[in-house]
């Protein structure tokens, strides 16, 4: 039984009426019980590919078959702000047609699997990013589904959280696909892998753990090029062949014909070399001039076991000050960012006149409703910025002119974590507050965006679940919540 397939794409293709092809003719199959990773640059049409496994959207051409109809169940990257006023109970319930009467039990069953604890009469809303992320995939748990779709599991999760996550994967019996940046990850329980080509929208089956599978495309790549700079010589060598002979006479112009034929053999030999992502631009993020203290912290709000509990601290954020917020899943600090940005937080303020530039990871500082361009022009807060600069800032994080006129709710949750930054450096803060700001973003992008942050020259807040990227960041401050 292990080796049925279960699902299988047969020369399927795919594309927006607004944008060009996604897929072009992909094929490929996945066996039951097997640990697959989706792998693609930015915009390749990894989502898309969930989506059409769902059936939420039809291909133009070629089949997808689900196996004896396999149901599926998918993890989103984010909580619908939609959810976020509903209780755990009635967040569940939304799964089913019709709610079962032992929901409370199964309830129950899918946290533990997850490793969460939580009261079902909880909002979501109240929840921090990392339960809510938990709480993503107990909600594909519960509809007990043969595929299990997980679209960047990790975001939000601190480093117990993924180790759980881990060992549920590892354990889990049934078909798993991820869509994931985290390499060390995926490489713990990834069996092969899909690969989507951004340029030419062509599929690529790989079997073998992820850093096997990675080496294995390089290696790919560097014999692809080599191929290429021989073929790329020898018709440079017969063109000027060809003009040499061209002008003779007799069977010096049949054999100008013959190279002429020659060069066009080796054209079509030449292969369509996979080429990597584009990587933004780097860039700093200008801050405005502020002389005076910039955030005074008295005291914070923590939570345990669900409990809030208020504690005694000291800290002063000035011009140049980096200040790192930690503690576990769950203990508040992206509730204590949101509270400090709203001017809400009890026993810590902000500087009256203070540009605050926030970064939420659930990006509820963005208008989604707003095209990009209204979204980009309303962080600037200085008359001499022009649209021209604002769009070419964009551009350099690859928030491109095609993208003005979108929704900023139909980008990618990667467009939008790029949107997030470009609007930063148009307002000019005086204070960043940046909550999980490497989620969703490209791996290839992270060390860019590090050195942006540790240059900022205003103050600073920071909550980061990653170590590696926190390790690249001039921390001043520390504020550890599950100690204070």
């Amino acid at each position: 039984m292990a080796e049925e397939v279960i699902l299988r794409f047969d020369e399927v293709s795919f594309e927006y009426a607004y944008k060009k092809p996604l897929l072009e003719e992909a094929s490929f199959s996945v066996r039951r019980g097997s640990k697959i990773t989706l792998m693609g640059q930015n915009g390749s049409g990894k989502s898309t590919m969930f989506n059409l496994i769902q059936g939420k959207i039809k291909p133009q051409k070629g089949r997808i078959s689900i196996t004896n109809d396999a149901t599926i169940g998918t993890a989103r990257q984010a909580m619908d702000r939609d959810d976020l006023d509903l209780t755990v109970e009635k967040y569940f319930a939304k799964a089913f047609s019709m709610v079962p009467g032992n929901i409370k039990s199964r309830i129950n069953k899918v946290l533990e699997a997850v490793n969460l604890t939580m009261p079902i009469d909880r909002k979501v809303g109240e929840m921090s990013g990392g339960q809510q992320a938990r709480l993503l995939l107990a909600y594909a748990l519960i509809q007990d589904p043969d595929i299990l779709l997980l679209d960047e599991p990790t975001n939000n999760l601190d480093s117990d959280g993924i180790d759980h996550l881990i060992t549920f994967l590892v354990m889990y019996e049934k078909t798993v696909i991820v869509i994931s940046h985290d390499a060390d990850f995926l490489n713990c329980f990834t069996e092969g892998v899909i690969y989507l080509d951004v340029f030419t929208h062509k599929i690529e089956a790989y079997v073998g753990d992820y850093y096997t599978v990675v080496e294995e495309i390089s290696k790919r790549i560097e014999r692809e090029q080599m191929e290429n700079a021989r073929a790329e010589k020898l018709i440079q060598d017969r063109k000027e062949k060809v003009n040499f002979f061209a002008n003779k006479g007799g069977k010096m112009r049949k054999l100008a014909k013959k190279l002429r034929d020659e060069i066009e053999e080796q054209e079509e030999n030449i292969v369509d070399v996979r080429r990597e992502d584009k990587t933004i631009r780097s860039f700093t993020i200008p801050e405005q001039n502020i002389k005076t203290e910039v955030v005074t912290i008295k005291s914070v709000l923590s939570f345990y076991n669900h409990l809030p509990l208020l504690k005694d601290v000291d800290v002063i954020l000035r011009k140049k000050t980096h200040l790192l917020v930690t503690g576990p899943n769950g203990i508040g600090k992206s509730t204590f960012l949101r509270s400090l940005v709203a001017g809400k937080a009890e026993g810590a303020t902000i500087t009256e006149g203070v540009r605050v530039g926030y970064y939420s990871q659930d990006f509820s500082q963005l208008d989604f409703s707003q095209t990009v361009f209204d979204s980009l022009k309303s962080a600037i807060l200085d008359d001499d910025i022009t649209d021209q600069q604002m769009r070419s800032t964009a551009a350099g994080l690859l928030i491109t002119g095609e993208l003005m006129d979108h929704t900023v709710g139909s980008l990618s949750e990667g467009q939008k974590g790029l949107l997030s930054f470009a609007r930063l450096i148009l307002m000019r803060p005086g204070l960043l507050v940046l909550d999980e700001p490497t989620n969703h973003i490209n791996f290839r992008h992270i060390p860019i965006i590090a050195e942006a942050i540790n240059s900022f020259e205003g103050a600073m807040i920071l909550v980061s679940h990653m170590p590696d990227f926190v390790k690249q960041i001039r921390i001043d401050e520390y504020l550890d919540m599950s100690k204070v």
